[in-house]
């Protein structure tokens, strides 16, 4: 059976970079879910790529019809953002594995629609100075940068992801990113000893692919 790994962690921590990285080795295959988001696509992004753009007419309306498996909404200085996933007919865990950036809210509603043991958490750590930065940096490359919004998100994820909320969703495993390439094999490690290979080859087929660290 496959499960969703769920990458989670602060802003600017180097979730995007990884989730693209661990797509792109062979060692662990992973399917893709694309989670659904009503606030503005960012310079960059393309529409069904990192998110399903939408509009809150879009929401609810996958709300009634009963496919949203978590939501979470944030009251922005531009509006009410919401992030959500949509189950449907592409989401088969009796056949693949998937990946996914998320919210320990976001987890914990995946863990109680498809069951805790199905879903492995990946907690992204990084140095608060070095995230600012990293913030300040990628919204000064947008067109039209959101300096009030970077600052309310810097601060939410304080309270977001504290180590009391950490013990109650039980992430007792965090991986610290200040060098990519060996926070990339730790997860990579992590997820070889997690994961069972349910993409239909062998293991001596997926070995042959490429090495447990992707070469």
């Amino acid at each position: 059976m496959g499960k969703i790994v769920c990458l989670m962690g602060k802003s600017s921590s180097g979730k995007d970079t990884i989730y693209k990285k661990l797509l792109a080795q062979k060692s662990v295959p992973l399917r893709t879910i694309v989670p659904y988001t009503t606030r503005p696509i960012r310079a960059g992004e393309q529409d069904g790529i990192e998110y399903h753009f939408t509009d809150e007419e879009g929401f609810q309306r996958f709300l009634k019809q009963g496919s949203v498996i978590e939501a979470r909404a944030y009251d922005t200085c531009y509006g009410v953002w919401r992030y959500f996933t949509v189950a449907d007919e592409e989401i088969d865990l009796s056949a693949h594995s998937y990946v996914l950036i998320g919210t320990l809210e976001a987890y914990d509603q995946l863990r109680a629609f498809y069951g805790a043991d199905k879903v492995l958490p990946v907690m992204i750590e990084l140095d608060d100075g070095v995230r600012l930065q990293r913030a300040l940096d990628r919204e000064k490359a947008q067109d039209h940068p959101k300096y009030e919004e970077m600052c309310r998100r810097y601060l939410a994820d304080a309270q977001d992801f504290s180590e009391e909320k950490l013990a109650l969703s039980k992430i007792n495993r965090t991986f610290y990113n200040d060098q990519l390439e060996r926070c990339l094999d730790e997860i990579t490690d992590y997820l070889w000893e997690h994961l069972d290979p349910v993409t239909g080859k062998t293991e001596a087929e997926l070995l042959r692919g490429g090495d447990r660290s992707g070469h």
